[in-house]
Formats: C-alpha cells, sequence, structure tokens
C-alpha cells in the first residue's frame, strides 16, 4: 500500500481532513524513509516491503492519535524494527540474527535519521539506485516511480498505458533484479551517472506530470507531487548545472507550474488554458524557467525536455491565448515528434495544427494516431475540441462523452461532461 491509496471510509469529516493531512506527509516523507532504512541495512526490496508497513500504520494511526512530533522518525524506527523482526525470523542464517541484535539496539538507543541537524534526504540517491544499468528503463521508471514518488501500481501502468497486472509483474521484477545486483546504498561515480540520468530525468517528468494533472481521484492536481518533483530537478541541476536537459526539464517543470493557480475555479473545477486569467499566473516563475530554457538553448543540443520547455515558454509570454505564437510552438512540436516519436506529441500538435491553419488539418492529422490512442481518453479530448472549433458540436459532444468515460479524474470527468451536455443543448436548439 502506498500513502495514495489511504481509505476514508466508515470516518467523520473531521477524520476525513486529518486521513488527507496525513496522506500528504506520508507522501512527502515515504521516500526519504526509505533512502533511510535502504541505507541502513543495505537491502532495497526489503527495505521497501517496511516503509510500506509503516505508512500503512501511520495511515491507521495518526488521523487518530495526531502526528508524532518527529515523523519522518517514526516511520523510520516503524520500518527498521519490522526489519529487524524480519532478520530475526530467519532462524536458519545466525549472521542475520547478529547484525539484527546490532540494528534493534541501534534502532532503541542510537539517533534516528530525521531527529538531528545531520539527517541526510536519500531520494537522489534512491533515484540513481533504481535506475540501475541491469535494469531497462521499461522497468527502472516504474520501479522509481513507486519507490520515490509513491504511485500507485495503477498511478504508473496509466502513465505507460499498459494494464495494472502487466505493471505490478514489471514492478516486482525490477526489485528482485535489483537486489540481485547487490548495489549500493550510494550515488554512482560520475562516470556512470550519464547512463542513468536519462531514467532519472523521465522519472522526474512523469512525477511532475501526476502531480499537475492526476490521473486519478478526485482533485484536479495533487501539488505534493509536482513540489516534490521540482524539488528533486532543482537538486539534480544544482548538481549537474551545466547538462541542457536537466536544465531543460527544470524550466519545463517552472513553466507549466507557473499557470497552476489559474487551473482551477473556486471550487477545484478544471478551467482550460483558453479561459484561464493570466495575471493569476506566477510571473516569478515564469521569468526563471525562461531565464534557465534560453540558457540551455543557447548550448546548441535540444532535447525531448528543452523543447517542451521552449513551447511552454512560449504559452506562458502570450498576452492571450488567441495571441499565442501557434506557427512557432507548431514548429517546436515538429522537431519533438520526430525526436521522441511519441503519439501523445503529435495529439498535442494536432491542437497546434488546428490553430495554426485551421480544424481540419488538426482532425486530418489525428487520424494518423487513432490507432495507438483511440482508446485514450485524451485522444477523444482533443478529437471533441477540434470538432467544435470545426462548428460540428453534435459530434464534438460525443467525443466529450466518451472522454469523459475514460478519465479516473472526477474533475476532468465533470468538465467533460458539462462540455458535453452543453454542446448537446446547443445542437437541440439549433435543430428546433
Amino acid at each position: 500500500m502506498s500513502p495514495g491509496e489511504v481509505s476514508g471510509a466508515g470516518v467523520s469529516g473531521a477524520e476525513m481532513s486529518g486521513a488527507r493531512s496525513a496522506e500528504s506527509l506520508l507522501r512527502e516523507l515515504a521516500p526519504q524513509a526509505l533512502g533511510a532504512v535502504a541505507r541502513r541495512f543495505g537491502d532495497f526490496s526489503a527495505a521497501e516491503d517496511a516503509v510500506q508497513e509503516a505508512l500503512l500504520a501511520a495511515a491507521t494511526r495518526w488521523p487518530a492519535d495526531g502526528t508524532p512530533d518527529n515523523p519522518l522518525g517514526w516511520l523510520i524506527r516503524v520500518a527498521a524494527r519490522r526489519m529487524t523482526d524480519q532478520y530475526r525470523s530467519e532462524d536458519a542464517r545466525r549472521r542475520r540474527e547478529t547484525l539484527a541484535a546490532s540494528w534493534s539496539l541501534a534502532t532503541t538507543a542510537g539517533p534516528v535519521p530525521g531527529e538531528d541537524d545531520d539527517a541526510r534526504d536519500d531520494t537522489l540517491i534512491l533515484m540513481f539506485m533504481c535506475c540501475h544499468p541491469s535494469l531497462t528503463p521499461g522497468s527502472a521508471i516504474p520501479l522509481t516511480l513507486r519507490a520515490v514518488g509513491g504511485l500507485t501500481t495503477r498511478e504508473i501502468a496509466s502513465a505507460f498505458l499498459v494494464p495494472e497486472p502487466t505493471m505490478a509483474q514489471r514492478i516486482s521484477r525490477a526489485k528482485a533484479t535489483l537486489k540481485a545486483s547487490g548495489e549500493p546504498f550510494t550515488l554512482p561515480p560520475p562516470d556512470q551517472r550519464a547512463g542513468r540520468l536519462r531514467s532519472v530525468l523521465h522519472v522526474l517528468y512523469l512525477l511532475f506530470n501526476e502531480g499537475y494533472a492526476s490521473s486519478s481521484g478526485p482533485d484536479l492536481a495533487r501539488s505534493d507531487l509536482s513540489g516534490e518533483a521540482i524539488r528533486l530537478a532543482r537538486a539534480l541541476h544544482a548538481s549537474l548545472p551545466g547538462h541542457p536537459e536537466v536544465t531543460g526539464l527544470l524550466a519545463l517543470m517552472l513553466l507549466t507550474d507557473a499557470r497552476r493557480p489559474a487551473r482551477t475555479g473556486p471550487g477545484g473545477e478544471l478551467i482550460p488554458l483558453a479561459e484561464q486569467q493570466r495575471s493569476r499566473w506566477d510571473r516569478a516563475l515564469i521569468t526563471e524557467g525562461t531565464s534557465l530554457i534560453t540558457g540551455a538553448l543557447r548550448q546548441g543540443e535540444p532535447g525531448e525536455y528543452q523543447l517542451q520547455a521552449a513551447i511552454a515558454a512560449v504559452h506562458d509570454q502570450a498576452a492571450s491565448y488567441a495571441e499565442t505564437g501557434w506557427p512557432q510552438i507548431l514548429s517546436l512540436y515538429g522537431r519533438l515528434e520526430r525526436l521522441t516519436g511519441n503519439p501523445m506529441v503529435t495529439l498535442n500538435r494536432a491542437v497546434a495544427v488546428a490553430m495554426a491553419e485551421g480544424p481540419a488539418a488538426g482532425l486530418a492529422l489525428l487520424d494518423g494516431v487513432g490507432g495507438r490512442l483511440g482508446s485514450h481518453h485524451r485522444f477523444h479530448a482533443v478529437r471533441g475540441h477540434l470538432l467544435e472549433l470545426a462548428g460540428d458540436g453534435a459530434s464534438a459532444a460525443a467525443e466529450f462523452r466518451a472522454a469523459a468515460v475514460g478519465t479516473a479524474n472526477l474533475r476532468e470527468q465533470h468538465y467533460l461532461t458539462a462540455k458535453a451536455a452543453s454542446l448537446a443543448a446547443g445542437g437541440a436548439e439549433g435543430s428546433g
């Protein structure tokens, strides 16, 4: 169980409020606790299981009993005791029993990480460890999202467009492979970091996306996840300040997060980009992000995160949606599509094509990815948007209804359902 899977069934309103507060804190502390326990015991797979048990205990007890004064230390101590009990139970291995006794003593008598000024945040180490070269990117990235981001298997499966059981098996195999590698809990030497960096960047990208636009749940966004992704991206940028893609990813996050205050209304409802009050955008983040991407692009090595950041910068610098530099965005999406071959990029490029060349051209482009994305709710949402621009309200309403059925995010579902109803009502009035 991850901290995002805390159930609120059968509790009062006050307890639900406490549960949500505890859930947010647990999501923030989970990777730090895992890093500390894995560093102490040297067994990532067992440490993850122990920390998950500690998170479950905290999710059950904290809302009712109150959050402890040192929540990180509490999690580490409980997880360490679980580890000690596990080693003690293996009677056939006396060496582990001896080590368990010393660990037990350290747990009760020694300092607990998080209780002193020297407490270390091992999250970056954890990320590089999970992106071990013995793992393929398709295994390393989901494992890291689970360990560092606290995402559920369902959320990770949704990001990779695969069934949940398939993703569960992939994560399980990755944990076994990492355990067999005997990887020490420390940052890899500089000459080995480059090979893992691509996976690390992709993990941060997916973590930010899940926080900025949640794939499921009652809220449009989860600022704890996007905030953690930005924090880690800043830490990575501080250690690799001259790397253009590290800089590009941080810029992308800042330029995107700058719009967050305007993405929701007073009741938490979704407000699309075209209708947002740009005066609510965070200008400090836009200035910082623009400066970062400008410097990165000057190095002449544009990668996928730099290109996405450049697109975000064009959006953020436009005075209004209508005044957006769509030809420039279209050109950038073309370069990004050639670089990645990602159908989601094509989906976004179709919107830019529609804005620059007309909705018919955008719809024609969508036909090319229908086979790969036809069952994804974002495909139906984009197609509905372009059909609406083309004046086909009835067909647009059908696409928005299909998109609403496909999304697991309630805020997005409400928006799409309302959009479909509005278009259907408009069509009925026109036919009458």
